[in-house]
């Protein structure tokens, strides 16, 4: 025999959202995850509010969200980390009315464990690949491509892996078609270990890394790392291409950082008084159209980053 718990009233929490085109092209839709629970919402023109299109339970906790796109498709997949120890891609099918698996993917251990990919989830811009990492060491990239049917089809796990290192944010960078990149904030604790008195923690350095792949080689390069603040925390991916000078926001306590693979680090002076970046990039992944940090983009915009 084989139970499962239901719960008489559903979570009502949001721990993760994103936004994207998942029935049709050009429709503007909201998913959101509310612990075992993924809810599909798209605005009615009528009344102008929010309306549930679809509610599914899972078999696990949702760790993570993300859309992705292959190049051509008019639709977007969503990327789901959970507590099974698999990366699932989905699909909304309109017959249905629900979402269906189309790539399942097992990385480890079922559980929430401090080693085990799940708590960080990124997609290439372009939708060529992903990156999935836990809070310690392990990190995972895959890569979407299609099959002679034009179907999802996703690659064996490559890994980035660095040990002794605790990663606190990763996110895709916008290079375009070049080969994708991805930006990690890590902290090795190297020095912890090997300090008997406990005094080498104060000192430990931030760092953001970047992580590139190699599409014709078919592995994960550990490009470049810059130290940055130690209270560093969150990073915001900036437009690349015609839309701005790509690369990433490192968000930290009262200052912000720009940086990007070919250059280092920028701190100007930026007005972040009694701003939450946390929320604000939370906000702007949920309702783009309501809210969004384009001050911080359109900031970025405008710097004149000197060459490392």
């Amino acid at each position: 025999m084989h139970l499962y718990n239901l719960t008489l009233k559903k979570a009502s929490a949001v721990t993760s959202c994103v936004y994207g085109q998942f029935s049709d092209a050009g429709v503007q839709e909201v998913v959101v995850s509310r612990g075992k629970i993924l809810e599909l919402f798209r605005q009615d023109d009528d009344t102008r509010k929010l309306v549930s299109i679809t509610s599914i339970e899972v078999f696990g906790y949702v760790r993570k969200l993300v859309t992705s796109r292959l190049p051509g498709a008019n639709k977007d997949h969503l990327v789901v980390s959970s507590d099974s120890g698999k990366v699932s891609v989905l699909e909304f099918n309109k017959a249905q009315g629900k979402f269906v698996v189309l790539q399942c993917e097992t990385f480890g251990k079922t559980g929430i464990r401090r080693i085990t990919p799940g708590e960080y989830l990124a997609a290439d811009i372009k939708g060529r690949a992903i990156m999935i990492g836990a809070v310690e060491k392990q990190k995972f990239v895959y890569v979407f491509n299609r099959d002679a049917a034009a179907r999802l089809t996703i690659s064996s796990p490559l890994e980035a892996h660095r040990s002794q290192t605790i990663n606190f944010d990763i996110v895709a960078v916008d290079v375009g078609f070049d080969n994708p990149q991805f930006a990690c904030l890590e902290v090795d604790y190297t020095p912890v270990d090997e300090d008997p008195v406990g005094e080498a923690a104060a000192g430990i350095p931030k760092t953001l890394a970047f992580y590139e792949l190699d599409l014709g080689l078919n592995h994960v390069v550990r490009k470049s790392s810059e130290e940055v603040s130690p209270t560093a925390n969150l990073l915001i991916t900036v437009p690349g291409g015609d839309a701005g000078p790509s690369g990433v926001l490192v968000c930290a306590e009262n200052k912000i950082s720009c940086a990007a693979l070919q250059y280092v680090p920028v701190e100007p002076a930026c007005p972040i008084c009694c701003f939450d970046f946390s929320f604000a990039a939370t906000i702007s992944l949920a309702m783009p159209t309501m809210f969004s940090p384009s001050s911080l983009v359109a900031w970025a915009r405008t710097l004149t980053l000197p060459s490392s």
